[in-house]
């Protein structure tokens, strides 16, 4: 894609062809800038539902453990002494807490808040920089 004006055999001075790489340049920083920009936003989403999950996790898990605690520890009562009864719906409790909580974790480590794609295009900028100047 040459610039040269139809009609002269003339080459485009070097001041020229720097105004137009300084030009080009700025327009690949700003692309580049803005597909970390999407490329974010969407780790940033992913993130959020996870922190979201984990938020209605411990809800959940709150209300279930003050409601139905409550009755199964009552229900083990007829069977065993109070103190046990109320300690092994603890304990059920704890163990699906722990579950959430690894699962919730698991989720949050998959998140990559690296923008890979501007990394990648990055490196072509900088070879096709590289062999503009041979």
């Amino acid at each position: 894609m040459s610039h040269i004006e139809p009609g002269t055999s003339e080459q485009p001075s070097l001041g020229e062809l720097f105004s137009r790489l300084t030009s080009d340049m700025s327009v690949l920083v700003r692309d580049e800038v803005q597909l970390a920009k999407v490329e974010l936003t969407e780790e940033i989403k992913t993130a959020g539902r996870a922190s979201g999950m984990l938020g209605a996790a411990a809800f959940a898990a709150y209300m279930v453990l003050v409601l139905v605690s409550f009755a199964a520890a009552w229900g083990l009562d007829e069977v065993m002494e109070t103190g046990w009864a109320f300690l092994i719906v603890a304990a059920v409790w704890a163990a699906v807490g722990a579950f959430l909580f690894l699962r919730g974790r698991q989720q949050l480590k998959e998140v990559n808040l690296k923008p890979e794609q501007t990394v990648e295009t990055l490196k072509e900028d900088v070879q096709w920089a590289k062999n503009q100047k041979n």
